[in-house]
């Protein structure tokens, strides 16, 4: 390892200094202002208060925003972790004419503006689907979310399977075990890390989104990003914002010490 020089490690630290600053100090005055007694977002707070946290936690409409997120991101990542998985093990396991193609495509959605996105799928539903008598409703939201979703199990789990070694289901496979068994107790707990990594990626991606969901959402149906978009609309509801703005700042250390430990204790096994 590399050793810096007394000087180079103060500018190192300097610009890493500078880096954070850059990229909290306006989280920090997102949660500053969550506590700000006036219905404005302003720097210094013009007093304290815990106000906006209960007229937050007691707004109705807010729940039901955060329950739509919470249905559609739970039903994007499924998807997301089935079809994800299965497309890692086809195109890490065998050759086929077209391979490349095929893997181009699975990630390509990622790589597409959001913009482009929703509005392939609102022409898909509006003028394709419905005059045939098919309401897509929740489903398309949830539809929407995964084609982009599963590009997160997808790399997750490919990237796994690309670093095992295949002997050991081979041995497995010779003495005598199913290939269930083979998956379930040989194959599964070495990408199981990589697995579960995805799906958490995946939630937070589709409970993220807004973009797509402007174009896919139903009438009168509200995700939490939605409803904070709408409400940045109004000025006096702007710290109430801040307030669900800082309990998702909080709610995002979990899935990162989650992914964090998981990959720690994988590396101790090895």
């Amino acid at each position: 390892m590399l050793r810096l020089t007394r000087g180079a490690t103060i500018a190192f630290g300097a610009v890493v200094a500078v880096v954070l600053i850059f990229m909290y100090a306006p989280l920090f005055l997102v949660i500053i202002n969550s506590f700000n007694v006036a219905p404005i977002a302003n720097w210094p707070i013009s007093g304290f208060t815990l106000d906006w946290w209960v007229r937050a936690f007691q707004n109705e409409a807010l729940w039901a925003a955060v329950q739509n997120s919470v249905i559609v991101a739970a039903g994007a990542m499924v998807i997301a972790l089935i079809l994800g998985t299965l497309a890692a093990f086809a195109l890490q396991r065998y050759s086929f004419f077209g391979k490349h193609t095929v893997n181009l495509l699975i990630v390509l959605p990622i790589a597409l503006p959001g913009v482009v996105t929703g509005v392939a799928f609102s022409n898909s539903f509006n003028n394709v689907l419905e005059p045939v008598g098919i309401q897509v409703g929740y489903f398309g939201m949830i539809i929407a979310h995964a084609t982009f979703c599963i590009v997160m199990v997808f790399n997750n789990v490919f990237a796994r399977l690309r670093r095992m070694n295949p002997s050991m289901q081979e041995a497995s496979m010779d003495l005598g075990a199913s290939l269930w068994q083979t998956f379930r107790l040989v194959t599964f707990p070495q990408f199981r890390t990589a697995f579960v990594a995805g799906g958490l990626l995946a939630f937070a991606l589709s409970f993220d989104e807004i973009v797509v969901t402007i174009f896919t959402a139903p009438a009168g149906v509200d995700t939490l990003p939605l409803w904070m978009f709408n409400q940045m609309a109004r000025p006096n509801e702007a710290t109430q914002v801040n307030v669900i703005a800082t309990v998702l700042i909080l709610l995002s250390f979990i899935p990162v010490y989650v992914s964090q430990r998981l990959t720690r204790a994988e590396e101790e096994e090895r």
